[in-house]
């Protein structure tokens, strides 16, 4: 039965599925019943108050999914769901108390202990990166913290608008989930298919909801996503770094290839932050000045904004895929350089509209 499962993810993915349009409703009457609901503010673009705790239907989903077909007596597994139970906590009390950007920042690390401590899932080798390959102890454990603290609120900070996390969310597990499988990992590709299953469910609530079935993701699901991709990069990456895989999955480029597939997002939050830093702001400032934002201001609604990205983030993949073998900085030049074409243009289109609503007047 588990090498049939294994043979066949989809229908791991289409049992998460099932399962979470299951829970839903549940969450649902959670969130209504005990007002766990996000109002209008400055910050956000949606009218009413919305539940807030999608992230719960997706911890349900991937540890009952999760627990059912990839947890086996291995300590890193059980490691990894500790981890997985940990950061949901620290997203879903940031959902009710709203935490600090520090503090969120300090717990988050916290729980990748159980990832990169006990679950021992970190970066060993940089490929040669900056001239660096095998990295001593001390070095992996601070690079893999700092990458998954860049992942998870990168992830968080792109979660802005109907469809947009979820969707990413989406496309990468599933370039996670082929690799994987296609390289022997059947156990990750496993997960993958899991998040892919809860995240599906959590999409269609999300984009298609009426006014009582519409629900927002919340950190208690962005977090727990970006710590689950930082799994898979990490995986990923220390897999390409053996050189025993076969030449059709080998990836020489493999750290410029996950930046490239998670460009958006890691692009975004460097351009926001430097933006902010630059203008005397703390880089934790809120505003609305992420690509999504300034994509609606153009005057596209949320879908049409989320497929705008999601179709930038194909092109990145493709780029990536096309150059999974070459230089590193080049193929992560070229990925930035269509990151950076499509904000000039964004911006021009901006201060052109700009400049006819001036004239108007």
């Amino acid at each position: 039965m588990t090498e049939y499962l294994a043979q066949h993810i989809w229908l791991i993915g289409l049992a998460a599925f099932c399962l979470g349009l299951c829970t839903m409703p549940l969450v649902l009457y959670i969130a209504r019943k005990y007002h766990l609901v996000v109002r209008p503010n400055k910050r956000t673009s949606h009218t009413g108050e919305i539940p807030n705790i999608g992230g719960l239907n997706i911890f349900f989903t991937l540890v009952l999914a999760y627990s059912a077909f990839c947890l086996n007596r291995t300590p890193e597994s059980q490691f990894l769901l500790l981890g997985i139970i940990a950061i949901f906590i620290v997203g879903f009390v940031d959902d009710i108390i709203i935490l600090s950007p520090l503090n969120k920042l300090f717990f988050e690390l916290v729980a990748g202990v159980a990832l990169i401590g006990f679950a021992d899932i970190r970066i060993t080798d940089l490929h040669g990166l900056f001239s660096l390959e095998a990295l001593p102890p001390y070095l992996s454990y601070a690079v893999s913290f700092f990458i998954l603290a860049a992942i998870i609120n990168a992830f968080n900070l792109i979660d802005g608008i109907d469809g947009l996390a979820s969707g990413l969310g989406i496309m990468y597990c599933l370039f996670f989930a082929v690799w994987f499988s296609m390289a022997g990992d059947m156990q990750t590709a496993l997960i993958a298919a899991c998040l892919i299953g809860a995240l599906s469910v959590f999409f269609c609530y999300n984009v298609f909801g009426g006014s009582h079935t519409k629900i927002f993701m919340g950190d208690s699901g962005s977090l727990l996503v970006g710590y689950m991709l930082t799994t898979f990069v990490f995986r990923f990456c220390e897999s390409n770094a053996t050189h025993m895989l076969p030449e059709a999955v080998q990836m020489s480029a493999a750290p410029a290839v996950a930046v490239c597939i998670m460009g958006v997002p890691l692009f975004d939050t460097l351009r926001v932050s430097i933006t902010r830093i630059m203008h005397g702001h703390s880089p934790f400032r809120p505003d609305k000045n992420h690509i999504h934002h300034l994509l609606l201001q153009t005057g596209l609604n949320h879908i049409q904004t989320t497929c705008v990205l999601l179709s930038v983030t194909a092109l990145l993949t493709l780029i990536a895929i096309v150059g999974r073998n070459s230089d590193m900085y080049l193929l992560t030049c070229a990925a930035f350089a269509v990151y950076l074409m499509f904000m000039l243009t964004l911006k021009y289109i901006l201060k052109h509209k700009k400049t006819q609503t001036e004239d108007c007047k």
